[in-house]
C-alpha cells in the first residue's frame, strides 16, 4: 500500500491482481449474472488508488476495506430503480452443462443462485461473505459496517427465506450439491 500510495503502478497492479478475483466474485453474486460487476470492480479499486495516500497501516485490512467498498457499491445498484423496461430486456442464454461436471449440481447451483438472489440485498451480502467468500461472522460484520449479533440476525432471516425458497426440491438439490459440492455453485455464480 505504500508503494502504491506514492503512485507505483506496479505495486498498485499487484494489489489488483491479489483481490480483484474476490471483488468481482462478491459483486457478480449480489448483482447477478447482468448486472454492473466490472463497474464495481473498477470503482472499488479506483477508490483504492484514491485513498491509498491516507491509508493507515494498523487500521483495517485491506480486504475488508475493499470489501466494505464493493459492498457498499453493490448494494447502491441494487437500490436504484431499473432504467430498461423489461420489454427491452435480453434473456442470457442458457449455460450448457460442461461434459465433465455432474448435470445434476450444475441444476442445484443454478437453483441456489437463483433463490439468492431472491434475498433482500443486506441478508444476501451476510450469506455471500460469510459461506460463499468464506470470511468469519468478525470479519463480515466489519465489512459491513454492523455488530456481530446484527449479521448473525441477518445471517438467520437469509438461511431462512433460502430454505423456504429451495424447500420444494430440498431432497434432491441437497443430493446433488452434496455429490457435487459447492464448488459447482461457486462455478455458476463465477461463470
Amino acid at each position: 500500500m505504500a508503494l502504491t500510495a506514492a503512485g507505483e503502478e506496479r505495486a498498485f497492479a499487484k494489489l489488483i491482481a491479489r483481490h480483484g478475483d474476490r471483488i468481482a466474485r462478491l459483486a457478480r453474486r449480489m448483482l447477478g449474472p447482468a448486472g454492473d460487476v466490472d463497474d464495481v470492480v473498477q470503482e472499488s479499486f479506483l477508490r483504492l488508488w484514491s485513498q491509498a495516500p491516507s491509508w493507515r497501516p494498523g487500521g483495517a485490512r485491506l480486504s475488508t476495506w475493499l470489501y466494505r467498498v464493493a459492498s457498499n457499491l453493490c448494494i447502491d445498484r441494487l437500490r436504484r430503480p431499473r432504467q430498461a423496461p423489461l420489454s427491452q430486456i435480453v434473456e442470457p442464454p442458457s449455460p450448457a452443462p460442461r461434459p465433465d461436471q455432474d448435470h445434476a449440481a450444475r441444476r442445484a447451483a443454478r437453483q441456489v443462485e437463483r433463490a439468492l438472489q431472491g434475498l433482500a440485498p443486506r441478508q444476501r451480502m451476510a450469506i455471500v461473505l460469510c459461506h460463499f467468500e468464506e470470511l468469519t461472522n468478525i470479519e463480515a460484520s466489519e465489512v459491513m459496517g454492523l455488530s456481530v449479533d446484527a449479521l448473525e440476525s441477518l445471517l438467520a432471516r437469509g438461511r431462512r427465506a433460502l430454505r423456504q425458497e429451495l424447500a420444494e426440491e430440498s431432497a434432491w438439490l441437497i443430493a446433488a450439491l452434496r455429490d457435487g459440492g459447492m464448488d459447482a455453485s461457486r462455478e455458476v455464480g463465477n461463470g
